[in-house]
């Protein structure tokens, strides 16, 4: 949700309507950010934060005494279905609304490390063992707890602390009597099988495989880019003018070679649908993408760490919890439930204008307050020249001279990923709409106004923290409008510069053989070099993310002086032309003229491939508006374009059905059912149709789950037609379908096609993902299995 909820969106854009034609007009024809706030701002009105308070009332993110024992027990039931995943999940909830210090999150985190102890997740075990202890653990239950501390610590290879932990429980239980005598036994002899195959595991050498060591080669970029923090030397800052700022090759550049690699300056975690809470349903069980990473270094873990002073913010550790408290939790806490309501790109903006306090942005806070008091646009402001450094007798004076002034460089001429860079985003001032800079300018207005009702309970909570003062100095506080300016700038730059964080979510049954996965949006960030690159509709490289870093590699050959280019979302293999620049029209503000749309323009009317009808009769591609015809001249077949759309919806409903036998485990009936979906699908779709492809996927997973794997590779060759004729041979998708591919070959002991596909897939996600990700290093570990079995004679797939 990037913008307000839709209730204060209405409210506000009924408001805009009702205001005189003249106040409109001001406010429509205002050429400076401050004009647009100040004039914006003057209009809330006290029933308008009464409005919206209500609305920030649905979001429940403060603790509430009653909900550990509510999801203890609900955590509980999940363990004893052995559903442990869901249990550590419903425990952090739990944990998320107790007390620091209190037998409430005592037992949440108690109950939360026997989760994690049957998942495997040992460490993280023991983590939450010490937390429990530090929170007041009841004396009474602390046996059974430092068994399982026992228990982590000998599969950890923790001997000595694993003994002493034993001995220490032995003079306990022998003093209290508390345990049977029959439980030490079961743990010594435990303790003596683990300890065995601990010091035979340490007895062997610490290797690593080649590919993997090469891989430690890759971690970071091998040399800094002078002119570009983040950046390779491969790639240069350009300005063009058309174009604006730009990254050209600077030399010949090969498939998968690293050119950006940057942490996002400010990132915020994608909230997800927030339940509304009610008095029949005020506590929430569902699993949600906040519930599963940390607030600030989006790290995936079982094991959160909460706010200890709201509900809703959580972290993988107590640094990280102890970071954003300083940086800006500490302000943003008692403000969670109304940034909820206001959207991530306000969020964001408060958290961006937040950080500022941490860098030498006092030229920055002058030109603001020049820019509302003198009443200059941004572009004039003598104090922003000043600023970027544009000021020719300034430089000369440094005795160093920038040639060619770019925004966002310092007096040295370098781009870095610091607030300078940040604030010369563009901000598309003119390209916005007058209702939709009233909405940001309004809903920035409140946020200001409770930001400083907030200040004060901040600087109550009496911590002593510099960084802390920071947040709320009275200076700063002082003249709001300043920051209200800021942010405004910076929520209307994020609709072109917010770049989504996404990662790869595993989706089917966890019983399946093949590891399906799908791209989820988790948080949206703010990359400033990652900025610079312009859009093209079949770009020249690929993105990834690991937590809140931004990996750029090249996905093609890049010749020296061509231009680095991403996709900004309106791919040519997921939309059409049309599609596509309306899309880029409305959200980027230009019309895309690149080689793909170009081509795409002069193509026959039949449409993108994996969309297409086919002629019942000869199999023709089908082509027209209204009516279609086939595309074959000697044919004579012609159907309404209505019909076969009615066809395609009832196939998707079909195929829908199947889908949930599948996931129920009915795979007999489900492989009936998509049998006859896809002899539906083949009288009128195309063979490259996407829907015949998610047939065919649906198929090799029901064929693997019988471990049928010749059958499963079948299908899954003729789902691979599919990916290739939408997203390309050398896309992510193509990787992401080769690896399910390899994995049916492994499992059916198909030796030789089996590596042939794991070097097919692991050539494409090495350019797109990188040696450090988690199908590149299984597809490795598949590899050297097969590698290392005795030759086989050559067979057909069992």
């Amino acid at each position: 949700m990037d913008l307000p909820v839709d209730e204060w969106k209405s409210y506000l854009f009924q408001k805009w309507t009702l205001l005189p034609k003249s106040v409109q007009v001001t406010i429509s024809k205002a050429k400076t950010l401050s004009d647009i706030f100040l004039h914006s701002s003057s209009l809330l009105q006290p029933e308008d934060e009464i409005f919206l308070k209500r609305l920030s009332r649905d979001y429940l993110v403060e603790k509430d005494p009653n909900a550990p024992l509510f999801y203890r027990e609900k955590g509980n039931n999940k363990f004893q279905e052995k559903d442990y995943t869901g249990a550590a999940v419903l425990y952090s909830k739990g944990i998320s609304h107790s007390k620091p210090n209190t037998e409430d999150i005592s037992l949440c985190y108690a109950n939360r490390s026997a989760a994690l102890f049957h998942l495997g997740q040992y460490e993280m075990c023991l983590e939450d063992i010490i937390r429990a202890q530090t929170h007041g653990y009841p004396e009474r239950l602390q046996p059974k707890m430092n068994l399982r501390k026992a228990e982590c610590l000998v599969t950890l290879g923790k001997l000595q602390e694993a003994s002493q932990t034993v001995s220490d429980l032995e003079s306990d239980f022998a003093a209290k009597q508390t345990l049977a005598a029959s439980s030490f036994q079961i743990l010594q002899k435990n303790l003596h099988r683990l300890k065995k195959k601990v010091q035979e595991k340490e007895s062997l050498p610490e290797t690593f495989p080649p590919t993997l060591a090469k891989a430690f080669e890759d971690m970071d970029l091998k040399e800094e880019n002078e002119q570009i923090s983040s950046a390779s030397p491969s790639v240069s800052l350009c300005t063009d003018p058309l174009k604006g700022r730009c990254l050209i090759a600077t030399k010949d550049i090969l498939p998968g070679e690293l050119l950006v690699k940057e942490d996002a300056f400010v990132s915020v975690l994608n909230p997800g649908e927030m339940p509304h809470h009610s008095l029949e349903n005020k506590w929430d069980t569902k699993i949600a993408i906040g519930d599963l990473y940390c607030h600030r270094c989006l790290k995936h873990t079982l094991a959160t760490v909460p706010c200890d002073g709201c509900s809703y913010a959580k972290y993988c550790s107590q640094e990280c919890m102890q970071q954003a408290w300083e940086f800006y939790h500490s302000v943003e806490c008692p403000l969670g439930a109304l940034l909820l309501t206001l959207g991530v790109f306000c969020h964001v903006a408060l958290r961006l204008t937040l950080l500022t306090r941490f860098e030498d942005v006092g030229k920055v806070t002058s030109k603001l307050r020049d820019e509302i008091s003198n009443n200059i646009s941004f572009p004039k402001s003598k104090n922003l020249v000043k600023m970027l450094n544009y000021d020719q007798e300034e430089n000369e004076e440094n005795d160093k001279v920038v040639k060619t002034p770019i925004p966002g460089c310092d007096i040295s001429g370098k781009y870095e990923n610091n607030y300078n860079a940040v604030f010369n985003l563009l901000p598309h001032t003119e390209n916005h709409s007058p209702e939709h800079k009233f909405l940001c300018a309004l809903s920035v207005s409140a946020l200001c106004k409770e930001l400083e009702a907030a200040s004060s309970r901040v600087l109550a909570t009496g911590l002593n923290s510099s960084k802390l003062k920071a947040t709320v100095t009275p200076e700063l506080c002082a003249d709001l409008n300043i920051w209200g300016v800021a942010m405004l700038r910076h929520m209307l730059q994020l609709q072109c510069n917010a770049q989504a964080i996404t990662t790869l979510q595993h989706t089917g049954s966890k019983e399946s053989i093949i590891a399906n996965s799908r791209q989820v949006r988790l948080a949206t960030g703010i990359f400033p070099v990652v900025s610079l690159l312009n859009h093209s509709c079949s770009p020249n490289t690929s993105m990834s993310f690991t937590s809140t870093v931004a990996t750029i590699r090249a996905a093609q050959r890049i010749r020296k002086g061509q231009e680095i280019l991403h996709c900004y979302g309106p791919h040519q293999n997921r939309m059409g032309v049309a599609e596509r620049q309306q899309k880029l029209r409305s959200q980027y503000f230009f019309d895309c003229s690149c080689p793909a749309c170009h081509t795409e323009e002069l193509r026959t009317a039949a449409g993108p491939r994996w969309e297409a009808f086919c002629c019942n009769s000869c199999r023709t591609i089908m082509q027209g508006d209204d009516v279609l015809s086939c595309g074959n001249r000697s044919c004579t077949e012609s159907v309404s374009r209505d019909h076969l759309v009615s066809r395609l919806q009832d196939l998707q409903q079909q195929v829908g059905m199947a889908q949930k036998l599948l996931r129920s485990g009915k795979l007999e009936k489900a492989i009936q059912q998509l049998l006859r979906c896809q002899q539906d699908a083949e009288s009128f779709l195309s063979i490259e149709h996407t829907m015949v492809g998610e047939i065919e996927d649906d198929l090799a997973q029901a064929y693997a789950a019988l471990g049928d794997w010749q059958k499963s590779a079948a299908h899954l060759q003729k789902s691979l037609r599919v990916v290739e004729a939408r997203h390309g041979p050398s896309s992510v998708e193509m990787g992401h379908e080769l690896f399910k591919l390899a994995q049916v070959l492994f499992n059916g002991f198909a030796v030789p096609e089996a590596l042939n596909t794991i070097q097919k897939a692991e050539k494409i996600l090495l350019v797109h993902c990188g040696p450090w990700s988690d199908e590149i290093q299984e597809l490795q570990k598949m590899r050297s299995f097969l590698l290392d079995l005795p030759p086989i004679p050559a067979g057909p797939l069992g």
